[in-house]
């Protein structure tokens, strides 16, 4: 083993992360957020996975933000608008060669990171896999996706990729993460906005194929403008597949706006917008779009960044 991981969040993906390395046999520590939580998760006995119809509890040790252990490598799990003040409660924890892995939606968050705490090395991962959090702290495994890992400064992989073989956490190591990230980022606006101004399942959207394609059109535009070449090289024709695969479901966004949870538009649409006038560019679908889901959220209460 390479040393003890540190999982920050321990929601959907960082609970299916963490069961998975820990019955593996990888030391690991969970770090929760605050007293209560910690009282709340010795109560329930650890984390519960709900996985291929079996549930399993694992008890895998945890502690709070201001444990005096050192942190070697800390995965943050936790949601975009979290993740850098998450990370900076843990700071002066950090060892002088430490690692960050940052399991995040869009993109912003991640850099901020990454810039901020310069001595540590960030690396960036997009993850496809399926997984919620049904209640407290039983995650459910809904669908084995893939995990793409990368750092856009040092494309050297870490020695310890072995751990998730031995975890069976499907990863790649790959060498432009940012493409990767990017790309997700771009499926993400298309799909999820829509999805919530049209209070719609997925597959609805096709029902919209005008707007759908104008806002593939522009986002192409904005990855193209980013250098991301490979990120919209067609686009499109894989926005309509995910359409078509996820057709019964409600987009991450549509499930947030419906239980009244702060959305990641901000590293989301939000990032999109602001690339498109770092570079000059007329974007009259993603504002308009922007304009209206910020509208919608604040009509129901909820942050608007």
């Amino acid at each position: 083993m390479t040393g003890v991981w540190h999982v920050l969040g321990a929601g959907s993906l960082g609970g299916l992360w963490a069961t998975r390395l820990f019955r593996a046999g990888v030391p690991l520590h969970l770090i929760l957020r605050n007293p209560q939580r910690l009282a709340e998760y010795h109560a329930a006995g650890g984390l519960e996975l709900l996985e291929n119809g079996t549930s399993r509890l694992y008890p895998i040790p945890a502690e709070l933000p201001e444990a005096i252990t050192p942190i070697e490598r800390l995965l943050v799990a936790c949601k975009a608008y979290d993740a850098e003040a998450a990370v900076a409660e843990v700071a002066p924890r950090l060892t002088k060669h430490s690692e960050i892995l940052l399991l995040q939606n869009g993109l912003g968050s991640q850099q901020a990171i990454a810039q901020r705490w310069p001595e540590s090395r960030c690396i960036f991962i997009s993850s496809t896999e399926g997984a919620y959090r049904e209640a407290g702290f039983r995650i459910v495994h809904a669908g084995r996706g893939h995990n793409w890992l990368g750092d856009p400064v040092n494309r050297q992989p870490p020695p310890w990729l072995a751990e998730l073989n031995l975890a069976d956490i499907p990863y790649s190591w790959s060498e432009d993460i940012m493409a990767k990230l990017w790309r997700k980022l771009a499926i993400n606006c298309a799909i999820n906005p829509l999805s919530v101004l049209n209070d719609c399942r997925n597959g609805e959207l096709l029902n919209h194929p005008e707007p759908l394609h104008r806002l593939c059109c522009e986002l192409s535009e904005v990855l193209r403008a980013c250098d991301q070449m490979d990120a919209a090289d067609g686009l499109e024709a894989e926005v309509l597949r995910i359409i078509q695969a996820t057709a019964q479901n409600f987009s991450s966004m549509h499930q947030d706006v419906q239980n009244g949870r702060r959305t990641e538009v901000s590293f989301l649409l939000g990032q999109a917008c602001r690339a498109a006038r770092q570079h000059g560019l007329a974007t009259p679908e993603l504002c308009e779009l922007l304009d209206r889901l910020q509208a919608l959220l604040r009509r129901h209460g909820l942050p608007d960044d």
